[in-house]
């Protein structure tokens, strides 16, 4: 059997793979695109963030963080209370409803 010439310096096999596999050509502004992605990534987060995101994102800031906290547990607690008042309110009425006419529930 005999040996194959595997030189990886052979100039005829590197000139031959070369042309074998050309390289396509660049898009038009294909520089212009670059660079200009390159600048979107370098600026700052908070350009891009939504409404939401800087809403959330000042409410939390240390000195909002209790008033927010302080208003929601108060927000929760006005309902609540209007909620129970609402189901005592009902169950006043079925009471009332039961003592007068205790069959007309039936």
């Amino acid at each position: 059997m005999e040996k194959e010439n595997s030189n990886p310096n052979d100039e005829n096999l590197s000139a031959l793979l070369r042309s074998a596999r050309p390289a396509p050509s660049l898009p038009p502004r294909f520089q212009e695109s670059v660079w200009r992605r390159i600048e979107e990534s370098e600026t700052p987060a908070t350009a891009r963030v939504s409404r939401l995101d800087a809403l959330v994102s000042w409410a939390l800031r240390p000195r909002f963080a209790l008033a927010a906290a302080v208003v929601l547990v108060a927000a929760g607690s006005l309902v609540g209370a209007r909620e129970g008042n609402q189901a005592a309110h009902l169950d006043a009425q079925s009471r009332y409803v039961t003592s007068v006419a205790p069959n007309s529930l039936r």
